[in-house]
């Protein structure tokens, strides 16, 4: 059974533009997943990348109309300068972090429902009411927001450290681990896909 180490930013957009498609390819292979929040503006830092504010305009402008045009072709709705972005995402991470471990809930549901608050709901993701309903719209506990706020932080500089040392720099990004091959961005799930097919 193959295992899949998925590295992602709570506000990444184009982590929600994965929508739900990577744990349904996961499903279809019987691959299991752990989840792996992170600090994407210290993963930029420490691996070579630029926050979006600090890039090129060139770099900018093409940014959003990617965004764009991958939300129309998927038929998502996104807002491309959300009222909240950048927000601080720790506490979703924490929130995410803590379900994981209680168990009980869908996961995918619960991040891509985080992802979705910033990028198309123009929610606050930082904020516990919003954390919260998240929780709760994947069946899980939402108490968890307010619990294992320590182990949450612990786990979260972990998951940076780690990202780091196995040659991860952007999200999302998923990492096969009896391979070790790599895949960066929503654009490569169907490389994904094939890759646990055995065709590539």
């Amino acid at each position: 059974m193959p295992h899949i180490d998925y590295f992602f930013a709570t506000i990444s957009p184009f982590t929600y533009l994965a929508g739900t498609r990577f744990e349904e390819i996961a499903a279809k292979h019987g691959a299991t997943v752990t989840y792996k929040p992170l600090d994407i503006a210290s993963l930029f830092s420490r691996t070579g990348g630029t926050p979006p504010k600090d890039r090129h305009p060139s770099r900018q402008e093409f940014r959003l109309q990617e965004l764009r045009r991958v939300a129309k072709r998927l038929d998502m709705p996104i807002t491309l300068q959300p009222a909240f972005f950048p927000t601080n995402p720790a506490p979703s991470s924490y929130a995410i972090i803590a379900a994981q471990k209680a168990g009980g809930g869908d996961m995918g549901k619960l991040v891509h429902a985080i992802l979705r608050a910033c990028w198309a709901e123009e929610k606050n993701v930082a904020e516990d009411d919003v954390i919260k309903a998240c929780l709760t719209e994947a069946d899980f506990d939402p108490t968890l927001a307010d619990s294992g706020l320590l182990a949450g932080a612990e786990t979260y500089a972990a998951n940076l450290e780690e990202a780091v040392n196995r040659g991860v720099f952007g999200a999302p990004f998923y990492i096969v681990a009896d391979s070790d091959e790599r895949f960066w961005g929503q654009n490569s799930l169907d490389d994904l896909d094939l890759h646990l097919a055995g065709k590539l």
